[in-house]
């Protein structure tokens, strides 16, 4: 990046420090902390709205639909996060290449299953042997969206279906009672109070999401786990313009500071959205607002 980083080996002290640090495998590094980031933004959405249909259909009144709901919390809330990502990402892997398989060669005449391995034609594979290498990141990367979307619904979903269950039932008949039918009961009288009793759930949810994306490394994602310790390892000059000793420590300390803060702006951001979701509401959070001497005074006002 700089003019005198042409060769390193007479560099010295700040200058040798900014060129290193600026090479192109640091770049990964530094773009790693957004593959991060871009996860979790895509992640909480969907899972939440997983954990919300799969709340709804926990409490739903047709049998088969409520048996889906309470099987797809208890089963994946019951199998280690670990053991469900890596089963997880290899079976959908080969059930899009068999599906593709089926449809793109329907004449292919040999088992699918040969032994230990899983053999489908060239043009099933997923994605394709010769295209570009930001697809097969790029698929990568939406395997583990889907796993991480799914693991952490089921936990939303336990969250938000015990918060469905808190919103006292008198104010759903009271709605009915007026009139409403139960859908618009469910929507209009329900939903809206039940994120104040799950707001707590999910926020402790969205800190373990946060603290498990180091599980991207497992899942073959270049993550910033993975960066660390690749550019953190000794490197000789045999290998590299930058030798260096063993560095781990230094590159998983900073990930550390980068998870702490993360974490604190998290604690920050929330706070302020359980304050707006309890404003007014029937709750110990609500009753303490009103209590506080700015709330009384406006109130008399």
């Amino acid at each position: 990046m700089f003019s005198y980083c042409s060769d390193p080996a007479i560099l010295e002290g700040f200058q040798w420090l900014s060129c290193y640090l600026t090479t192109g495998k640091h770049m990964g590094f530094y773009l790693s902390f957004g593959t991060v980031l871009l996860l979790l933004a895509i992640t909480a959405p969907l899972a939440l709205a997983f954990g919300f249909f799969g709340a709804s259909a926990a409490r739903s009144r047709i049998a088969p639909l409520a048996i889906f709901g309470k099987g797809y919390i208890a089963i994946v809330r019951g199998v280690p996060d670990i053991a469900f990502f890596l089963f997880f990402v290899i079976a959908l892997d080969q059930g899009i290449e068999w599906l593709r398989h089926k449809v793109k060669c329907s004449d292919w005449d040999e088992p699918i299953r040969q032994g230990n391995d899983f053999v489908v034609c060239q043009i099933a594979k997923m994605p394709l042997n010769d295209s570009p290498q930001w697809v097969h990141e790029a698929y990568g990367f939406g395997l583990a969206v889907l796993t991480f979307a799914i693991v952490f619904g089921a936990f939303a979903a336990n969250v938000l279906f015990g918060a469905m269950r808190a919103v006292p039932r008198a104010q759903i008949e009271t709605a009915e009672a007026y009139g409403m039918s139960p859908r618009q009961s469910f929507w209009r009288v329900l939903v809206p109070q039940m994120w104040v009793y799950a707001l707590p759930g999910l926020s402790n949810l969205w800190m373990v999401l946060i603290k498990a994306t180091p599980l991207l490394f497992l899942l073959g994602v270049e993550d910033i786990v993975y960066w660390a310790r690749e550019l953190g390892g000794s490197k000789t000059e045999r290998f590299t313009d930058f030798p260096h000793g063993d560095w781990r420590m230094w590159y998983f300390l900073a990930l550390l500071i980068f998870y702490l803060a993360f974490t604190k702006v998290s604690e920050l951001v929330l706070a302020r959205i359980s304050r707006r979701l309890s404003k007014g509401q029937a709750t110990l959070a609500g009753e303490a607002q009103r209590k506080e001497p700015g709330t009384a005074a406006e109130a008399t006002t």
